[in-house]
C-alpha cells in the first residue's frame, strides 16, 4: 500500500514538474500573445481617436461609403461565396468546393469552344482598337480651334449615351438581311455583292458587326479624359522641345503628350478594359436571337446570364463571374504596370 501511494506521489510530483516546466515553455508566447494584443489594442484606440478627430470629413463620405459597401462589396463577397455552393435560387446553398470552378475550365465545352475566345478575341480588337482610336480622336480635335471644339468632342461622345436608340435607329436598319437594309441596298447598288448577306444572323459576320458597333460607341468617359489630359498639357514643353530640335508631331505626342497624361491614360486603359469585358447584350440585340447564331457572338456575360437567369444556376454563374474579375484584375495591372507612376514620377 505504501509502495502504491509512493509511487502516486511520485508520479504527482513529476506531472507538477512537468507542468511547471510547460508553464515556463509557454510564458514566452504567452507574454509574446499579451503584447500583440497591446499593441493592437493601441493602434486600433489610435485609429479611432484619429477618426473622431476628423469625423466631419468621414460624415460627408458615409453616404458614398454606405452605397459602395451596399452594391459594390457586399455583392463581390456573396458571389465569391456562392461560386462555392450548388444554388438554385429555390433551395439553400450546399456547398461543393471547387467543383465549380473545376467544371468551368474541364468539362464546359460552351465556355471552352464559344464564350472564352469569342471574348479574348472580340476584347483584343475592341479594347486596344477603341483605346487607341479615343486617344488619336482626342488628339485631333485638341488640335482644332476652341470654338469646334466642343461640337467635336459633344459629336464623338454623344455615340455612348445613345447606344440603345443608336441600336434601333441606326444599326439594326443598317445591317437588316434583306434587300431594304441601308448597307445590302448600297453593296447591291453598287454591284458588289449579287444576294443580300446576312450581316448579323449569319455565324460568319456577326463578330465584325459586333466589333464595328462596340468601336463606334467606345468613345466614353475615357475619350473625354485623353482629351482632357491632352488639352492640360503643360504648352511650354513644346516650345522647348522645338528650340532642342525637335520638328517632328508624332516625336512631340510619344515623348511629352503622353508621358504627361499618364493619369489619363491609365484610367481611359481602365474603362477600355471595364467596357470591353462587361459588353454582353450587343450581340443578343443585333442578332435578335438568345444565344446568338452558333454562338458566334456568345461572351462569357452571355454566359453568365445564361446559367444565372436562365437555368437557374447562381453557383455556377457566380464562379463563371470570379473567373471574370479575375481576368479584368490581370488586365488592368498591366494597364498600371504600363502607364502607373513608377519611383518618383
Amino acid at each position: 500500500m505504501s509502495s502504491k501511494l509512493g509511487a502516486g506521489s511520485v508520479a504527482v510530483t513529476g506531472k507538477t514538474k512537468l507542468g511547471k516546466q510547460e508553464a515556463e515553455a509557454q510564458s514566452p508566447q504567452a507574454l509574446a500573445n499579451s503584447q500583440l494584443r497591446h499593441r493592437v489594442r493601441g493602434r486600433l484606440a489610435l485609429l479611432l481617436g484619429e477618426m473622431w478627430r476628423y469625423r466631419m470629413s468621414y460624415l460627408f463620405i458615409t453616404p458614398f461609403m454606405l452605397c459602395f459597401i451596399t452594391f459594390i462589396v457586399i455583392p463581390v463577397i456573396a458571389a465569391v461565396a456562392l461560386s462555392f455552393t450548388y444554388f438554385n435560387a429555390i433551395e439553400k446553398p450546399r456547398f461543393i468546393g471547387w467543383q465549380n470552378f473545376q467544371y468551368l475550365i474541364s468539362q464546359d465545352l460552351l465556355f471552352l469552344k464559344y464564350a472564352l475566345p469569342n471574348t479574348f478575341k472580340f476584347a483584343i480588337i475592341v479594347g486596344p482598337g477603341g483605346y487607341m482610336a479615343a486617344f488619336l480622336l482626342a488628339w485631333l480635335i485638341s488640335q482644332l480651334p476652341e470654338r469646334l471644339r466642343k461640337w467635336f468632342a459633344l459629336a464623338m461622345y454623344t455615340p455612348s449615351l445613345t447606344i440603345g436608340i443608336a441600336m434601333s435607329i441606326v444599326w439594326l436598319p443598317m445591317l437588316t438581311g434583306d434587300r431594304i437594309g441601308y448597307l445590302n441596298s448600297l453593296l447591291l447598288r453598287l454591284g458588289w455583292i449579287q444576294v443580300p448577306q446576312l450581316w448579323v444572323t449569319d455565324p460568319d459576320y456577326l463578330m465584325n458587326a459586333m466589333i464595328i458597333v462596340t468601336l463606334w460607341s467606345s468613345m466614353g468617359v475615357g475619350f473625354l479624359a485623353m482629351l482632357a489630359g491632352i488639352l492640360n498639357v503643360n504648352k511650354d514643353y513644346y516650345e522647348a522641345a522645338r528650340i532642342d530640335g525637335m520638328k517632328s508631331r508624332l516625336q512631340e505626342i510619344w515623348y511629352i503628350t503622353i508621358p504627361s497624361m499618364k493619369p489619363q491614360m491609365l484610367f481611359g486603359a481602365v474603362m477600355a478594359i471595364v467596357t470591353t469585358f462587361k459588353t454582353g447584350t450587343i450581340g443578343v440585340e443585333l442578332s435578335g436571337t438568345n444565344p446568338t447564331p452558333a454562338y458566334s457572338g456568345h461572351l462569357i456575360i452571355n454566359h453568365i446570364d445564361d446559367f444565372g437567369f436562365i437555368r437557374f444556376e447562381m453557383g455556377y454563374a457566380a464562379a463563371i463571374s470570379v473567373f471574370l474579375v479575375l481576368l479584368m484584375y490581370v488586365s488592368n495591372k498591366l494597364s498600371w504596370g504600363l502607364f502607373g507612376s513608377k519611383g518618383e514620377e
